[in-house]
């Protein structure tokens, strides 16, 4: 995934993901391989990481107006996972 700067109406990023479940491993690696990345591309963004124990994973949008959308990712590979979250942040524009 090459990090791309996102739409001004996205206006934060919550990650929620299980330290060690297996269910959660996607999640996981796509945060190691993307977030420095995002984070360079995208500066003044709010990325929050949650990681606890035996939550789903999953990852929130907040979008103007106060406007949230969730995708659930639990069991997804790492390419599954990018193209959800691809779509989710598309939703800002």
């Amino acid at each position: 995934m090459s990090a791309r700067a996102f739409s001004k109406s996205l206006k934060e990023l919550r990650i929620h993901f299980s330290q060690n479940s297996p269910a959660s491993r996607g999640l996981r690696d796509f945060i190691i391989k993307t977030y420095p990345d995002l984070k360079k591309a995208n500066p003044g963004l709010p990325i929050l990481i949650r990681e606890a124990a035996g939550i789903e994973s999953r990852i929130i949008a907040r979008f103007d107006q106060g406007r949230e959308r969730k995708v659930v990712v639990d069991n997804f590979n790492v390419g599954d996972v990018e193209q959800k979250f691809n779509t989710l942040v598309s939703e800002a524009n």
